[in-house]
């Protein structure tokens, strides 16, 4: 791999990472829902930097697409902040 897709793939990972930190810690569940199509988004990414984009587009679709919106639509029937 060239020297450009490791930087492009390392500062992708490092904002999964950022996005890991604030699902884990935010009390407003909205926002975590969000960070995790974020997480989902750029693993998306990553796949395809990694040359399989069938399993990127599986990845966009499902996981940061149907999962996140169904996660905000179940979250508008509850309360939105963690007790």
């Amino acid at each position: 791999m060239s020297n450009i897709i490791l930087i492009v793939s390392g500062s992708f990972v490092i904002f999964m990472i950022g996005a890991v930190f604030v699902a884990w810690f935010t009390k407003d569940l909205l926002v975590a829902v969000l960070a995790s199509g974020v997480i989902s988004l750029i693993s998306s990414a990553l796949f395809l930097i990694l040359q399989a984009p069938d399993v990127a587009i599986t990845e966009a679709s499902i996981g940061a697409g149907l999962t996140t919106g169904i996660f905000v639509y179940v979250l508008k029937k509850t309360e939105r902040f963690e007790k």
